[in-house]
C-alpha cells in the first residue's frame, strides 16, 4: 500500500470519526426537541417542526428573531423548534434518518450519496445552482493557472457532497483522470488551515467557506460553478413520516421559504448579521460585498419540477459513474411534489 492511499484513508477514518461526532451533537441538541415533536403526532396536539438552527445570517436567522417563522406555522397549528446547527448534509441526514430532526438543507449531491445508504427523507423544494458561489479556489499568486494545472496536485474535499462533485466536473470537462489529481478528505469547516498553511493546492467548496476565504485569505476561483457545468442544487429534505403525517405543515414551511428567500435575494445585505456583528459567526467588513454580490445571484427556494428531476438523475449517474456511489441511485421515488398536498403556503 502506498504511503499516499494509507495517508487518504486515515483522512477518510478522520472525516468519518468526525462526522458521528457532529450527529451525536445533533442528538444531544435535539433530544427535548424530539419528546416535544414525539407528543405532537397525538391528535389535536400542536405540531413541533425540528429545524436546524440557521446561525447568525439568512432569512431563517432572521425568522428565528423575530418570530415570524413560529407565526407562519401558527396558521397551521405547529410551531418551530430550532435543534443542533445547520452545517454538512451527511449527519443531518442522519439525524433525519433516526427521528432526531423534521427537515434540513444539503445539496443533491450529497443527498444522492445519503439516499445510497438507508433513506428516511425525501426531498421537497430545490435551488437552482450557486454558480457564482461554488467551486475550486486557490491561492492568489498560485503557479495553478487552469484546471490542467491540478493534475499530480492535492485538492481537499468534502467525501460524497458539493466538493468532491465540482472536482470531479471540472476534471471530467477537461477530460483529466480523476485518478490524476490527489483528494484530499476533509470536512469543510476544518479544511482553511489546511488550505491556508498549503497542506493542499486547491479547496474545492461552496459560498459558506468561499467568501472568507476570497475577501480575507487572499484565494480567488481557479473555476466557479459555472465554469464547471455545475448541476449542484441545493435542496431541502424532510423526514419522511413527518411529511406522510404534517403535509400542511410542511407546506407552510415551503411557503415561508419561497417567500423570503425572494426577499433576501432582493436584499442580501439586510440579511447578514442578524444577532451579531462581532465574534467567529459575524460576517466582516470585508466579506460583506463578496457575501451581497453570490446573495443576488443566487436562486430561490421553488417546487421540484420534471425538469429539476431529470438534472437530479444527471448527477446521480455522475456519482455512479465515478465511483462515489456503489450503484445508480433512483432519486425519483424520493421527491415531493409540494404544489400537490393540502394546506397553506404558495
Amino acid at each position: 500500500m502506498s504511503t499516499t492511499t494509507t495517508v487518504r484513508r486515515r483522512t477518510l477514518l478522520a472525516a468519518t470519526a468526525l462526522t458521528a461526532v457532529a450527529a451525536l451533537a445533533l442528538t444531544a441538541c435535539g433530544s427535548s426537541a424530539k419528546d416535544a415533536s414525539a407528543s405532537a403526532d397525538g391528535k389535536g396536539a400542536e405540531v413541533v417542526l425540528r429545524v436546524p438552527d440557521p446561525g447568525n445570517s439568512g432569512f431563517l436567522a432572521k425568522g428565528k428573531k423575530d418570530g415570524s417563522l413560529d407565526a407562519a406555522l401558527a396558521a397551521v397549528h405547529a410551531k418551530v423548534v430550532w435543534t443542533g446547527s445547520a452545517g454538512p448534509f451527511a449527519p443531518a441526514a442522519q439525524a433525519l434518518n433516526a427521528d432526531q430532526l423534521d427537515v434540513a438543507q444539503g445539496s443533491i449531491t450529497s443527498a444522492v450519496a445519503a439516499l445510497a445508504q438507508k433513506p428516511g427523507f425525501k426531498l421537497f423544494a430545490q435551488t437552482e445552482p450557486d454558480q457564482a458561489g461554488e467551486g475550486i479556489l486557490v491561492k492568489n499568486g498560485s503557479p495553478i493557472k487552469e484546471i490542467q494545472d491540478l493534475v499530480g496536485k492535492k485538492v481537499a474535499v468534502s467525501q460524497g457532497g458539493t466538493s468532491e462533485y465540482l472536482l470531479l466536473k471540472a476534471l471530467e470537462k477537461n477530460g483529466i483522470p480523476a485518478d490524476k489529481v490527489e483528494r484530499v478528505y476533509l470536512r469543510a469547516d476544518q479544511t482553511s488551515g489546511v488550505f491556508n498553511s498549503g497542506q493542499v493546492d486547491a479547496w474545492a467548496t461552496w459560498g459558506t467557506f468561499s467568501i472568507p476565504a476570497i475577501a480575507n485569505g487572499g484565494a480567488h476561483f481557479l473555476a466557479d460553478g459555472k465554469a464547471v457545468g455545475s448541476d449542484n442544487y441545493a435542496v431541502w429534505a424532510v423526514r419522511s413520516t413527518f411529511a406522510e403525517k404534517h403535509p400542511d405543515v410542511l407546506k407552510a414551511f415551503y411557503g415561508y421559504l419561497h417567500e423570503n428567500g425572494a426577499k433576501e435575494k432582493a436584499d442580501p445585505a439586510a440579511y447578514l448579521n442578524v444577532f451579531t456583528d462581532a465574534g467567529p459567526t459575524a460576517v466582516t467588513p470585508a466579506e460583506k460585498d463578496i457575501a451581497v454580490d453570490f446573495g443576488k445571484q443566487r436562486a430561490v427556494d421553488s417546487p421540484i419540477t420534471d425538469a429539476d428531476a431529470a438534472r437530479f438523475a444527471v448527477v446521480a449517474k455522475f456519482y455512479a459513474d465515478q465511483g462515489v456511489t456503489k450503484s445508480l441511485v433512483d432519486v425519483k421515488p424520493y421527491l415531493i411534489d409540494i404544489d400537490s398536498l393540502a394546506g397553506s403556503g404558495k
